[in-house]
C-alpha cells in the first residue's frame, strides 16, 4: 500500500526514528501506526530515539580522501568514555568515507543515503549503534572540498581527534606544507581563509570598536583614523589565516609561505568537537541528595 508522507512524518514526531526506517515499518504493517511503533521498538530504533535527547557534546572528528575529494567530520556522543571506544572510532572514520563517496549536500542528506552500500541509511546504521552502545550519537557536520590534479590537502587530527582540520591548496603538490597548515590551522583557530572572506559589514562592525576605544583611550581624533587602519591589521592577523605568522616559522606569515611555494590556498574546515554546543553541568552532590531526599 502507498504510504502518504504525514504518516511517516507523524511516525518520525513519535519515536525520533529515521524517515526511511518509519517508511518501512509503515509499510510492513500495512499503515498502522501503532504497530508500526511497536516495530520500531522491537527493532531497538524507537528505543534509540529517547537517547536523542540527551545532550551530546563529546566525540571525534576524522577526515576521509579519496583522489581530489576529502572531507572532515564531527560526530558527537554524551562521554569521553565512549569517544574512546573503538566501535565508536570506526563509526567516525566510517562517517567521514560515506561523506567523500556520498558527496551529500547536507547532512540530512547523508543520513538518508545508503550506508556502505548495506542497504541500510546512515541513520538507521546511527540509530543501532545508539542502541547497542547506550548513548546518543549525532552526526553533527561536514565539510567537502574538492582539488585539481595540481592541488593537494592537508588533513590534519589534533588530541587524537578532539580538533580536526582540512586544508586544500592548488598550485603545489607539497604534502608536508599542507599538513603543517592544518596543524597551523589547529593551533591558531583562524575564522578566515583570506581577507574576501571578511563581509564588508564585519570589518565595518570591528573599525567601529576599535575606533570607539581609541577616542576612549584619550587618543587625539585626528589620528583615531590611523590608529584603528593599524589595528584593523591586526584583527586580519589574529583571525585570518594567511595573515597570520606561521606557527612553526613565526617571523614569515602564512601568506609568504605560500608564496614562496608558488601555492594558494583554496579553503579550509577546522572543526572542534563541542564547540557552540551548551553541556549540561552536572552537580553529583546534589544529584546525590535529591534521591537521599526523596526516600
Amino acid at each position: 500500500m502507498a504510504i502518504s508522507a504525514q504518516s511517516v512524518k507523524e511516525l518520525r514526531e513519535r519515536t525520533g526514528a529515521g524517515m526511511m526506517d518509519c517508511k518501512r515499518a509503515l509499510e510492513e504493517t500495512g499503515g498502522d501506526m501503532e504497530k508500526a511503533i511497536d516495530l520500531l521498538r522491537e527493532r531497538g530504533i524507537a528505543k534509540a530515539a529517547k537517547k536523542s535527547g540527551r545532550i551530546a557534546a563529546e566525540g571525534l572528528t576524522a577526515t576521509a580522501v579519496a583522489g581530489n575529494v576529502a572531507a572532515v567530520v564531527e560526530v558527537n556522543c554524551e562521554t569521553d568514555f565512549v569517544g574512546k571506544n573503538p566501535e565508536f572510532q570506526t563509526l567516525v572514520k566510517d562517517i567521514a568515507e560515506h561523506v567523500v563517496s556520498q558527496r551529500p549536500a547536507t547532512v540530512e542528506e547523508a543520513l538518508e543515503q545508503p550506508f556502505k552500500g548495506a542497504g541500510e541509511t546512515l541513520a538507521h546504521v546511527i540509530n543501532e549503534k545508539i542502541s547497542t552502545i547506550g548513548e546518543n550519537i549525532s552526526f553533527r557536520r561536514f565539510a567537502l572540498s574538492e582539488k585539481t590534479d595540481a592541488g593537494v590537502f592537508g588533513a590534519y587530527l589534533h588530541m587524537g581527534g578532539r580538533i580536526g582540520v582540512l586544508v586544500t591548496l592548488e598550485g603545489t603538490q607539497d604534502e608536508a606544507m599542507a599538513r603543517d597548515l592544518g596543524m597551523h590551522a589547529a593551533a591558531s583557530n583562524p575564522r578566515f581563509a583570506n581577507r574576501e572572506e571578511v563581509s564588508a559589514d564585519e570589518i565595518e562592525r570591528e573599525r567601529e570598536v576599535l575606533k570607539n576605544q581609541a577616542l576612549a583611550e584619550g587618543k587625539p581624533a585626528n589620528i583615531v583614523e590611523k590608529m584603528v587602519e593599524g589595528r584593523l591589521s591586526k584583527f586580519f592577523e589574529e583571525y585570518v589565516l594567511v595573515e597570520q605568522p606561521f606557527v612553526k616559522d613565526p617571523d614569515k606569515k602564512v601568506s609568504a609561505l605560500l608564496k614562496e611555494a608558488g601555492a594558494s590556498l583554496k579553503e579550509f574546515a577546522r572543526f572542534q568537537v563541542g564547540e557552540g554546543i551548551e553541556k549540561k553541568q552536572e552537580d553529583f552532590a546534589a544529584e546525590v541528595m535529591a534521591q537521599v531526599n526523596k526516600q
